[in-house]
């Protein structure tokens, strides 16, 4: 196996640091599947932390598929898009150099194209008043801030978890917080880029009202063109930054 270089570790929460660490590797290809990880005695040494900090660690890196433990103990890496599942998204969203991964980012507009109009969807179909009702008080206040983008921003992040936890389909409440996490860490670079999205109030007007109604298919096709109006935005912002060689 090819060996390479690991940094000290903080001592603050040594397993965490010792996981992302190590995770870091896998997913960026400096430690390639079927490569060996360093034994737990060599790992805690030249990272500085004890071995139960490593054992931790190791553990929770096969709980994401991306290594196997073998039978000795050895614990081999994974190929991840095979075995890995949408908690690595976070991981994956930035190169190892700090630039946006636009494949990324893409895949996941891709995926919130998708899921957002069956999420608007399902909650409609429980038609419960209190639900709408809960939609309507997020949407006075974006009406309220309209003139701070970052208000918006929080307040239409607000509105979808309302949707997702009133729709009560766990998969899509699990896909949600993951697309979310990941979404999180380019907050700020984000929120000019998608702010027409936040000031789309006619479709999220139009989800809410259908909601009250129970009007699924009403609901469906709201969250469809709300989305989308992001997804062009994003797709215009990665395109013009591809061009010019540059990063969001």
């Amino acid at each position: 196996m090819t060996r390479t270089a690991f940094s000290a570790v903080r001592r603050e929460a040594l397993s965490d640091s010792v996981y992302r660490q190590l995770a870091g590797k896998i997913l960026h290809g400096e430690l390639p599947p079927g490569d060996a990880l360093p034994a737990e005695r060599e790992l805690s040494e030249v990272l500085g932390v004890n071995r139960g900090a490593v054992r931790e660690a190791i553990k929770r890196l096969q709980q994401a598929g991306l290594v196997a433990v073998r039978q000795g103990g050895n614990s081999v890496v994974l190929d991840f898009q095979a075995e890995g599942g949408l908690e690595l998204l976070p991981n994956l969203l930035v190169h190892k150099d700090g630039r946006l991964n636009a494949t990324v980012v893409r895949s996941i507009m891709a995926m919130r194209s998708a899921l957002a109009p069956d999420i608007a969807g399902a909650a409609a179909a429980k038609q419960r008043a209190g639900l709408a009702d809960k939609l309507d008080a997020v949407l006075k206040r974006m009406h309220t801030d309209q003139a701070h983008s970052r208000q918006l921003q929080n307040h239409a992040l607000e509105f979808w978890k309302i949707l997702v936890a009133g729709g009560g389909n766990i998969a899509f409440r699990l896909a949600f917080n993951s697309m979310t996490k990941t979404y999180t860490q380019v907050w700020d670079v984000l929120t000019p880029v998608l702010e027409a999205e936040f000031r789309d109030f006619e479709n999220l007007d139009a989800i809410a009202a259908a909601v009250r109604r129970g009007d699924a298919e009403t609901a469906r096709e709201a969250g469809r063109r709300h989305v989308e109006i992001g997804r062009q935005a994003l797709e215009r912002a990665l395109d013009a930054v591809e061009a010019r060689g540059g990063s969001l």
